[in-house]
């Protein structure tokens, strides 16, 4: 199976907070209306078939949820996938939720969504083409990480787990970080064509990100699969 036990077991410490805009997650939080707006550019969200890879306690699940999008959410946290289906009592949103790696997962959806996840698996671009297998001819897989250079691990990882406290320390692995040409290369090769590169930045003293041409830290992928 292509997951890191070590890494599952680190999230799901840490599931009781998912809900939390204060808490561990609050990063999640403050860029899932960037995230959604930059999704929904791309595709129309309501009655679509949607599988989000990852979903850990259901922030971007229940928000494409809410536009009308008919979301199973995915995970190998058993304690997220509690939480998110707990919280489902609250938002009373109609979303699936299972527990299942994406290269197990079967169905046909109009769109995925994998988000934060790659820098976690031990193989990533395996999960890349589990993905591609998953969406429909013309549908778009849409994918989110963080560069692999110095300028990745001064901001991602010394600034946001050790200066300014953004997520909790040893959140991130600078090894498992993803060059935007490797990424790119492994959905070509999954059969995805590259439609966007976007990059995220975050201004320390306003506390806001944006989306723009800056993709040296954290960056969104979309892709499309040809029919």
């Amino acid at each position: 199976m292509n997951v890191d036990q070590a890494e599952i077991e680190k999230f799901s410490a840490l599931a009781h907070r998912w809900w939390d805009p204060q808490g561990e997650f609050r990063p999640l939080h403050e860029i899932n209306p960037l995230r959604l707006e930059w999704i929904a550019g791309h595709v129309g969200l309501a009655g679509a078939a949607v599988l989000d890879v990852g979903c850990g306690g259901g922030i971007l699940a229940e928000a494409m949820a809410r536009r009308g999008a008919q979301v199973t959410g995915i995970d190998l946290s058993e304690k997220a996938l509690r939480v998110a289906e707990l919280h489902l009592h609250e938002s009373k949103l109609d979303i699936r939720y299972q527990k299942i790696s994406v290269e197990d997962c079967t169905g046909e959806f109009d769109f995925v969504t994998c988000m934060e996840l790659l820098e976690h698996v031990p193989d990533p671009q395996r999960m890349v083409a589990a993905c591609a297998r998953l969406v429909r001819p013309g549908g778009r897989v849409f994918f989110s990480t963080i560069n692999r250079n110095a300028k990745a691990y001064l901001f991602a990882v010394l600034g946001a787990e050790y200066v300014l406290g953004l997520l909790p320390r040893g959140t991130h692995d600078y090894q498992r970080f993803i060059k935007p040409s490797e990424l790119s290369r492994w959905s070509r090769a999954a059969g995805l064509a590259v439609e966007e590169l976007k990059g995220m930045t975050y201004n320390p003293l306003t506390r806001r990100y944006r989306l723009g041409e800056d993709c040296d830290v954290n960056y969104l992928i979309c892709c499309s699969r040809d029919g």
